[in-house]
């Protein structure tokens, strides 16, 4: 099985915005160069492709509430969900690898964020929107991965590798919420 070379990981981010109040002050380009840091760090834990591809929609409360409902009956809006297109139940992937595989990137999966939640949770936090929205991406990037935190030590641990994905790209990670 062929191993990754960081500077070879090819991703192609799909950045939605829906119509949000608050600007978010991160480019387009920006959002790649984290998102291409990010696998480039995590490169031991990605499954082997030719690239990988995921979805990054910037939202508003209404449509977060409306998937929180949808897909974890929580009535209420949330920061940030991920939906990833990798089931966690399989056995190991590398064994599963075709040559389907080796011709097209990989799609992680969807991460959604709501950027009027994240705004007032950096207000609340006394830090900047970019390094909340920064913050709630690793997050869900992490979660398309397969992190989950279904108790305090997994929380804590997922907390740990968000600020080492945060120091990667220059920003000062938040006090863990």
């Amino acid at each position: 099985m062929p191993t990754q070379s960081l500077s070879s990981i090819a991703v192609d981010l799909n950045l939605q915005t829906v119509v949000v109040d608050e600007p978010t002050g991160i480019s387009p380009e920006t959002w790649q160069t984290w998102v291409k840091t990010w696998l480039d760090t995590l490169a031991v834990a990605l499954p082997p492709a030719i690239g990988y591809e995921l979805t990054l929609r910037l939202s508003d409360d209404q449509e977060m509430a409306t998937l929180n409902r949808q897909f974890r009956q929580q009535d209420q809006s949330t920061d940030v969900l991920s939906f990833a297109a990798l089931e966690s139940e399989l056995p190991d992937y590398r064994s599963l690898m075709t040559d389907e595989l080796d011709l097209e990137p990989l799609y992680l999966g969807d991460i959604i964020i709501s950027v009027a939640t994240a705004a007032r949770q950096a207000q609340e936090r006394n830090h900047s929107l970019i390094t909340e929205l920064a913050w709630l991406a690793a997050h869900g990037l992490l979660h398309l991965l397969g992190w989950d935190h279904p108790d305090e030590d997994s929380l804590q641990a997922m907390f740990t590798q968000q600020t080492e994905l945060l120091d990667q790209i220059g920003i000062s990670a938040p006090v863990a919420p």
